[in-house]
């Protein structure tokens, strides 16, 4: 396994929690500790232990002190050696550093299950003299309700114990320790080291219903053989990631952090799904469902959605039987219809929305990575069937053979301005209107996959004919929404095929009828928007009734109800389901006086990253893909931006800076494919490196992946440690074009454009992908050197 030494300055990742592939982790009350290294501030300045046990504590911390003649250590900042990381896994990792002069401390922390939490300390005196140091191990909660962490016993053995939120915390210590007498309570050991001498200390912390209970845990996990643990999960962790080593040690790390964090995301089977499935983000504030069921869990921990599904995929490239899991847990919610559904969760949560198109996708990804056909054989027939859920009429309303998104929640976006109702400068549109790219491309990509899975299965083509006619008919539909004059994608009205431009055509105050002047009339039909503009939060929902013209007998009408009204931020939305093709008047009734309502036309002309994905479905011919590439892609006033993709072109709004310029690694995952799909691997490289950036920066400045990252400045967004932050080693594989299918076969594309060489190592197989060529090194010590470009097979 590999050493690191990875110190203040290094990009950092210290979360650890209880490993589903070692024990059970508990999906309702999992504790989830950070290390925290000489956090700044006095408080914290320390080596510490950390968590808030789901939020059922304000803090709870534990750390060590060490006491040599009278002089006491505890901030790191202070140390002759100060902390470096040496090991790091899920559940795992280890310390060294040296407190006084030639005492040399290693540090391990470790969580076996997910109400404890173990350390270990060995301390090596590597000077000739007899050395007396005592070390404590303090602890620090400030509860909720309840009681700090005390010095007490229990059976007669020295202990700490605290009460936070009908949990109580205790601490045991191994060596029969006495009760420090500082200013936190602390379990110390007087130790005599003789030259060179080393000895070895165990704690552990756990917090069940009571002391008793919780000290037995304690006691228990402190005595568990570390060597033989220890052991145990590196052999794990192994067998399951790649050890990329690049030319420069701050990718490593964060290529290395990000597979073992993705890892810990992940909880076993449970009644409500057959196979292991995973959270997206997994910190000290999570892990604790006060209901006891996990229906209060906020959406990170309620359910795997398919474009995370992807995501994590793509990262845990060393362990394709995660993959096959996860895509099993959403055909296992199948319906009769063939719907399955968007967001299954652990604790039988339901996201009650189809799925995005991307299971049969997925398929194909496991499948070029693991080759196995017997899955296929098993999974074909529900990949169909959920193909074709997604054109009946609950989906595609018109018939017309392109559907709609049902709900934004739906794209992976959520915060896009032309849908989202949430934030002020959003327009609030309902999705279920208009042709969507991104849905067509990928249910393009969909029915491209079910051919291949077809092919390799040797399935008659009249079993794909009419997905293939499906395909054609999504294709025309994407070509029909191409854009020439920017090359680029456009959302359209679902009826009008048309892009619409928005304006304001009516407003007023309070109820009554307004007669639009000058009458406003249209050749093609167009749809409204209808904003009630409102600072009253108890404000009743209004009726709006809009006529084609002034004399209400007269022409095309439609009234609004109030339950058709969509809450927003500063009021209410709705879109008519009609077009219209004039404007002569608008009566409204239930507003208040001050209360505003405005009609305008809806605006489909937004420009934003998911209109890309038709790229990714390799839809575009070649030269509108070159078009494309060079004029939105790889171009600094459109998308290309120092750290990665954004997620729109232009900001609706000077506060929508944190969205507009937003950086959603699991799509730029996606247009990065769609780059290499059509030979673009300089710049694939490029965007890789930019992502790597934004990752690297914030595991240096805050040790945390973020949700997002800003694309100019790389600063993070949204959530701490969330999945879709992780660095995209899936990317980065693909661009290397290194696919490695087992120990014992590799698969080799194109030219290794990173300024240096690459080698990966995974079960006993070594592959060094240099500039020039690439050697491939098989656990048997058989080599083979490849120098051509063209993709090819390597195997033993």
């Amino acid at each position: 396994m590999r050493d690191w030494s990875l110190g203040p300055g290094d990009p950092l990742h210290l979360s650890i929690a209880a490993d589903a592939r070692l024990c059970k982790p508990d999906y309702l009350n999992d504790h989830i500790w950070e290390v925290e290294i000489g956090a700044g501030d006095a408080e914290r300045a320390f080596i510490s232990l950390y968590t808030t046990f789901g939020l059922r504590a304000r803090a709870m911390r534990m750390f060590l002190r060490f006491t040599e003649n009278n002089v006491s250590v505890t901030d790191p900042n202070t140390f002759v050696v100060k902390p470096s990381l040496r090991r790091f896994y899920p559940n795992f990792l280890s310390l060294d550093f040296v407190p006084f002069e030639a005492l040399h401390v290693t540090t391990e922390y470790w969580v076996p299950e997910s109400h404890a939490v173990a350390g270990r300390v060995t301390l090596a005196n590597k000077s000739t003299a007899v050395r007396q140091v005592k070390l404590e191990v303090c602890a620090a909660l400030s509860p909720l309700d309840g009681q700090s962490i005390i010095p007490t016993q229990q059976q007669l053995v020295n202990i700490l114990a605290g009460q936070t939120s009908g949990i109580a915390p205790v601490i045991f210590m191994t060596g029969g320790p006495r009760h420090g007498t500082g200013t936190h309570a602390s379990l110390l050991l007087d130790l005599e080291l003789g030259p060179g001498a080393t000895r070895q200390i165990a704690f552990a912390e756990a917090a069940l219903d009571t002391v008793a209970t919780s000290f037995e845990l304690a006691r228990h996990s402190a005595a568990r053989p570390w060597e033989a643990e220890r052991a145990r999960i590196e052999l794990f962790n192994a067998s399951q990631t790649l050890d990329i080593r690049t030319g420069d040690p701050d990718w490593d790390a964060a290529l290395a952090f990000s597979q073992s964090a993705a890892l810990g995301l992940f909880f076993g089977e449970s009644e409500h799904l057959p196979h292991p499935s995973f959270v997206a983000v997994r910190h000290t504030d999570n892990g604790f469902s006060r209901k006891g069921d996990g229906a209060d869990y906020p959406p990170a921990w309620s359910g795997q959605s398919p474009l995370d599904t992807y995501y994590i995929s793509s990262i845990l490239h060393g362990a394709p039987q995660l993959t096959k899991g996860l895509i099993l847990n959403f055909l296992a919610m199948q319906d009769e219809d063939g719907e399955v559904d968007g967001k299954p969760g652990l604790g039988g949560q339901r996201g009650k929305l189809l799925a995005a198109p991307l299971l049969a996708s997925l398929a194909w990804k496991y499948y070029q990575a693991a080759e196995d056909e017997t899955f296929l054989a098993e999974i074909f027939p529900k990949l169909i069937k959920f193909f074709w859920s997604w054109f009946s009429s609950a989906h595609d309303r018109n018939r017309d053979g392109s559907p709609e998104w049902d709900n934004i929640l739906q794209t992976g976006f959520d915060d896009n301005p032309i849908f989202d109702v949430w934030h002020p400068w959003s327009q609030g549109l309902d999705i279920s209107l208009v042709h969507s790219p991104s849905l067509e491309a990928m249910l393009y990509r969909e029915a491209k996959s079910i051919e291949r899975i077809a092919r390799k299965l040797g399935k008659p083509d009249e079993e794909t004919v009419l997905v293939t006619a499906q395909a054609e008919i999504l294709k025309a539909s994407l070509v029909a929404g191409w854009n020439p004059n920017q090359s680029f994608y456009s959302y359209r009205d679902r009826e009008t095929k048309q892009v619409s431009t928005g304006k304001v055509i009516a407003k007023k105050r309070g109820d009554g009828t307004l007669r639009v002047r000058p009458q406003v009339e249209f050749e093609t039909g167009i749809r409204l928007l209808v904003e009630i503009q409102t600072k009253n939060p108890a404000a009743r929902r209004p009726e709006v009734e809009i006529n084609e013209f002034f004399n209400k007998a007269k022409g095309e009408s439609e009234i609004i109800l109030g339950h058709q009204f969509q809450w927003r931020t500063g009021g209410l939305v709705a879109t008519t389901q009609k077009l219209f093709t004039r404007i002569g008047r608008v009566s409204v009734t239930g507003l208040d006086e001050k209360d505003k309502i405005v009609i305008k036309l809806i605006d489909t002309t937004g420009e934003d990253l998911t209109l890309a994905l038709p790229l990714w479905a390799q839809v575009p011919h070649a030269q509108q893909a070159n078009a494309m590439i060079g004029r939105n892609m790889m171009t600094a006033d459109r998308f290309d931006r120092p750290f990665g993709l954004p997620s729109l072109v232009a900001s609706p709004d000077p506060d929508a800076d944190s969205v507009s310029m937003s950086v959603l690694l699991p799509w730029n995952q996606l247009i990065g494919e769609g780059l290499l799909a059509y030979g673009f691997r300089a710049e694939a490289t490029r965007l890789t490196a930019h992502l790597m950036n934004a990752v690297i920066q914030n595991l240096k400045q805050n040790r945390s992946f973020y949700q997002r990252y800003h694309a100019e400045k790389g600063t993070g967004i949204g959530e701490r440690n969330s999945l879709q932050g992780f660095a995209p080693v899936g990317l980065f594989m693909q661009t290397l074009g290194v696919t490695i299918l087992s120990q014992r076969k590799v698969t080799l594309e194109g030219k290794n454009l990173f300024p240096w060489s690459v080698t990966i190592k995974y079960k006993g197989l070594t592959v060094v992908r240099g500039l020039e060529q690439t050697t491939v090194l098989f656990p048997n010590g058989e080599s083979v050197i490849v120098k051509e470009e063209a993709p090819c097979v390597v195997e033993m």
